[in-house]
């Protein structure tokens, strides 16, 4: 009986060896479950920015070396030159500082007409969503409007208005505002239904709910549609100084091009990219002061 149970006991222990336990298969990682590091976020952020600018030097040392008087890709230092000079020399005639006069003209136009689209959208757009005979009576003609290229009324503008400031800003208002009056438009008639109705069984009346509903809702995406109405501006304002201004940063580029002085309208370029990016940067930071509850991750 004994030796019967050693047997058996050695000829499970002597199958247990010989079965090697089931192999678990490997997961492949999808790409779209690869996590970043912070590190490697910086890192991959800053790779396009050190690529083009490797490409520029290289190209500017190639140019510079067969022609030292080359303007089409000047050097660093050539470029940091020239815009140190705009900033800190005051011109002959004027008597003011380039870059600043230029800085103050432009960004005064662009926040005009930013803050008036700003001021129209808020209005119409709670207006037209929040009120259906309103919506019926004005939707139609917003979203026509949309679709007309605001640079083909910049001569309208300028016949009726003048070549003064008014038409600039007029030109920047409604180049962006039909598009952010339709985007809070439909953040509007996105709210939902239940909290209207609560709303009015707790006794508000219209006035009430567009302060105490529509509006707290709507401000995340106000400032997220100004934040991408930027661009757009930009590219108004500029057009517009180009045709008919004294000074700007837009004015500026188009008056040095002609005489092919890309150690200056490179460092335009750069110095309103910093300025667009610096304002986008405000905008977030604002969003997330005026209305906290729609950052819910930004404190991690």
């Amino acid at each position: 009986m004994l030796a019967r149970e050693t047997g058996a006991v050695q000829a499970e222990a002597g199958a247990n060896t010989a079965s090697p336990p089931p192999s678990v298969p490997k997961t492949r990682l999808r790409l779209i479950n690869a996590r970043v590091s912070r590190g490697g976020a910086v890192l991959l952020g800053t790779l396009p920015f050190a690529a083009v600018a490797v490409a520029y030097l290289s190209a500017s040392a190639q140019r510079l070396a067969v022609n030292a008087n080359d303007k089409l890709l000047p050097s660093p230092a050539q470029m940091w030159s020239a815009f140190f000079d705009l900033a800190t020399v005051p011109d002959k005639r004027s008597g003011d500082l380039i870059l600043w006069a230029d800085t103050y003209a432009s960004l005064v136009r662009l926040f005009s007409g930013v803050g008036l689209a700003t001021l129209v959208a808020l209005l119409l757009g709670i207006a037209i969503g929040f009120i259906p005979r309103v919506r019926a009576f004005l939707l139609p003609f917003v979203t026509v409007v949309c679709v007309i290229p605001p640079l083909a009324l910049l001569p309208i503008l300028f016949i009726a208005l003048g070549l003064g400031e008014t038409a600039k800003v007029t030109l920047i208002a409604i180049g962006v505002a039909p598009v952010m009056v339709r985007d809070i438009a439909n953040r509007v008639m996105e709210l939902p239904p239940e909290l209207i109705a609560k709303a009015q069984t707790l006794g508000g009346n219209s006035w009430t709910m567009v302060l105490r509903l529509v509006l707290p809702q709507t401000m995340p995406r106000l400032i997220t549609c100004v934040r991408l109405a930027l661009g757009p501006a930009w590219l108004f304002l500029i057009a517009a100084e180009a045709i008919a201004s004294t000074e700007g940063l837009g004015y500026r580029i188009f008056l040095v091009r002609r005489y092919l002085s890309m150690d200056v309208i490179l460092p335009y370029v750069v110095w309103i990219t910093l300025l667009a990016v610096a304002t986008d940067w405000l905008l977030a930071r604002l969003s997330h002061v005026v209305s906290p509850w729609a950052h819910p991750g930004s404190g991690k």
